[in-house]
């Protein structure tokens, strides 16, 4: 393949980045949209929860049908980017919170034929090595999630309706670049199915179940992170300064969760591959979770100090991401390792659900001081996991 497989990664990758828009483009629009749709702290927290919600049950109906295996994934990538980009727009015409919330799950739905798809495309291209492509992918992931707070630099002081409509213009260029640019690969992957018959086998395979617990810990932290990261910098900020403008907070999001992270992304895939993924993700676990605790305390101090805090965490809370998908495929036998797999997204995007709608109402009561501090139970719960499976991985590679 050649060449062709680094052509299809970067197109592939933009196509990821593009689409990836579609699952923040509500929150960078919270103020205007907690004044419109009268939201309360508890609704606007359901409205970022939303699209988790319709991840996992575009994800299960996805693989329980097979979809991306009876069809051109292709096809189902740039369907999916399509009606994500048309749902998306919609926001812009309601005035209502439940039909937004409705709106954000649809998105979801439709997202959940784009992250995994754009990896099973990947597969295709790269049936082995394929580390550094995907730290890549997951990059183009993690830098696509926090466009919308790059767009709004832009646009958010002209009208907030615009983030919504680029994010959703972008959503449309992923599904032309899927459709038209990009290439089947000349071979494929065989197909890898869902199966509650085949959950006992899961169950029962202790690195496989272990390496589940680490990604169940990562996930505690890492989407409640991305979604009130921003909202602490706003109002650390504030508190600090009076003169720092919206612009600068969207700014300053943009780099600490999509330029750090997609950094941390590609460096992951690179140490992984030199020092064993468990010892990098213990690492990255063991370095988020102390950001997570550290932040609070720089609430309200010098900026330079909130931003480097927040950079470090940003990099480090997603480097891991992709090495806990890789443990799972190197432990579970092939005839499970689509229901493992399926098992892993699915319960780590259903526990996002609860952190994201804790950190409001704990902060509330605690302020933003120690509210981050809770999301450092998901690490330190994932450390404890991945060194007993470090004991299966130095087992496996002495054999």
């Amino acid at each position: 393949m050649g060449a062709g497989k680094w052509k299809a990664l970067v197109w592939i990758a933009l196509a990821e980045l593009f689409a990836l828009s579609l699952w923040f483009s509500e929150s960078v629009t919270g103020p205007e949209l907690r004044e419109l749709w009268s939201l309360t702290t508890r609704t606007e927290a359901w409205l970022s929860a939303s699209v988790p919600v319709g991840f996992i049950i575009g994800t299960l109906i996805s693989v329980y049908f097979g979809i991306s295996d009876r069809f051109n994934a292709r096809k189902v990538f740039a369907l999916a980017a399509l009606a994500g980009a048309m749902v998306n727009g919609l926001l812009t015409v309601t005035d209502s919170a439940a039909i937004g919330i409705i709106l954000r799950i649809l998105t979801g739905v439709t997202l959940a034929g784009v992250y995994p798809t754009a990896v099973q495309l990947l597969s295709q291209w790269f049936p082995a090595k394929r580390g550094l492509a995907l730290g890549i992918l997951i990059a183009a992931l993690t830098l696509g999630s926090s466009l919308p707070h790059f767009i709004s630099i832009f646009f958010s002081s002209v009208d907030w309706k615009l983030v919504i409509f680029v994010s959703s213009l972008l959503a449309l260029a992923a599904a032309g670049i899927m459709n038209w640019v990009v290439v089947d690969a000349p071979a494929t992957q065989q197909r890898m199915v869902f199966s509650f018959k085949l959950m006992k086998q899961v169950l029962v395979n202790k690195p496989v179940i272990l390496a589940n617990y680490g990604y169940f810990g990562h996930m505690w932290e890492l989407c409640a992170m991305w979604t009130w990261l921003p909202v602490f910098l706003a109002a650390s900020f504030a508190s600090y300064s009076s003169q720092v403008s919206p612009t600068m907070i969207a700014f300053a999001s943009f780099v600490s969760i999509g330029v750090a992270g997609a950094v941390g992304c590609v460096l992951g895939g690179l140490v992984a591959d030199k020092v064993g993924r468990s010892r990098l993700t213990i690492i990255s676990l063991v370095v988020s979770a102390s950001c997570s605790v550290v932040i609070g305390f720089t609430f309200g101090q010098a900026l330079w100090l909130t931003l480097t805090v927040s950079v470090i965490w940003g990099m480090f809370v997603i480097s891991d991401f992709a090495q806990f998908s890789a443990a799972v495929t190197e432990f579970a036998e092939l005839p499970y390792v689509g229901t493992a797999l399926t098992f892993q997204m699915c319960i780590g995007f259903l526990i996002t659900i609860f952190s994201i709608n804790l950190i409001p109402v704990v902060q509330s009561i605690i302020g933003w001081k120690w509210v981050f501090a809770l999301l450092s139970i998901g690490p330190v719960f994932g450390i404890i996991s991945m060194m007993k499976f470090r004991t299966y991985e130095i087992e496996a590679d002495s054999k």
